[in-house]
């Protein structure tokens, strides 16, 4: 591999600035650590704010271990799933990263491809036909044991997360943001009787995340999975601008490695990858390769001063 990463980088600004206004299309990667640029951290101030009664009753730390928790009941199952996915999809976007990234492809022949899961490209404006979620949605149920005739369907859940959240205690502003009661008590467990069922098997529900092979990919995502194959034949050829940000290296197959593979085969298009900490490329690409190490917002904000 070949680092060529610099953590102060204002050429490399003023690089990425050109790069996307020459470039004839966009696919911007998109991984974990973009919603975290956002605000949308899942340990810290933000866990202990929403969860601080679950951390002192299991001693567990962040909102993603507690999401494996094998809890003994599905009344506290849901009692844990309907704040995260409240506060992940449902609640407004803590700050302006996802519309500072709008604003620089807006106008451009781009497409986003994304293994975040919080529907933060939606809420910011983004085009709904230029979007591919290839994980999941946190706004939408599956059948725990997909089969008959809950095969291929997702539903969804906004409503069913609502009510889950007023019976712990909860209140809900305008907005959409979560608000304690007065006396900061909540229960950690919803009625029996809100728990989720598959309307069309009766089996219980589960969150539409890939997290194993019952991962249900329903029309919707099966039209996004064409569309972007039919933004990778369109751009196959021409100056395209493969943008990769806060991409780690848990699933590296799913953006990573093909966007390193397109740059190889395209001699006309350029590999950017904006990442604190995880910026590099390979060497086979290093001469059409840009790796900035640093905070993404503070690279969309000073690309935005160059738009």
């Amino acid at each position: 591999m070949s680092i060529f990463a610099k953590k102060d980088n204002p050429e490399g600004i003023v690089r990425l600035a050109t790069l996307l206004k020459e470039a004839d299309g966009v696919l911007v990667g998109a991984g974990a650590g973009l919603s975290t640029a956002a605000g949308f951290t899942y340990s810290g101030e933000r866990f202990r704010k929403y969860f601080s009664d679950f951390e002192r009753k299991y001693q567990v730390h962040d909102m993603y271990s507690l999401g494996f928790y094998p809890y003994s009941s599905l009344e506290e199952l849901w009692g844990y799933w309907c704040r995260n996915i409240w506060i992940n999809r449902y609640m407004p976007i803590p700050n302006d990263v996802y519309s500072l990234l709008l604003s620089l492809v807006k106008g451009k022949d781009y497409f986003v491809l994304t293994t975040n899961v919080d529907h933060c490209f939606q809420k910011a404006g983004f085009e709904k036909e230029r979007l591919f979620y290839t994980q999941g949605d946190y706004g939408l149920f599956q059948s725990s044991e997909p089969e008959g005739r809950s095969t291929g369907k997702t539903y969804d859940n906004k409503a069913s997360i609502e009510r889950m959240l007023l019976d712990e205690g909860f209140r809900i502003a305008k907005d959409g943001t979560l608000l304690f009661p007065e006396d900061g008590k909540v229960k950690t467990t919803i009625a029996s009787d809100l728990v989720p069922y598959c309307p069309d098997d009766g089996k219980p529900m589960t969150t539409n995340l890939r997290v194993d092979d019952l991962f249900v990919e329903d029309e919707g995502w099966k039209r996004a999975s064409r569309r972007y194959q039919d933004f990778l034949s369109a751009h196959r050829n021409g100056k395209t601008l493969y943008l990769e940000l806060g991409v780690g290296s848990n699933t590296p197959v799913i953006i990573k490695y093909p966007f390193w593979r397109y740059t190889l085969d395209n001699p006309e298009s350029f590999y950017v990858c904006v990442n604190q900490g995880e910026a590099y490329a390979p060497e086979e690409i290093s001469g059409r390769s840009l790796c900035l190490n640093a905070d993404i917002r503070t690279v969309l904000s000073a690309l935005s001063l160059h738009s």
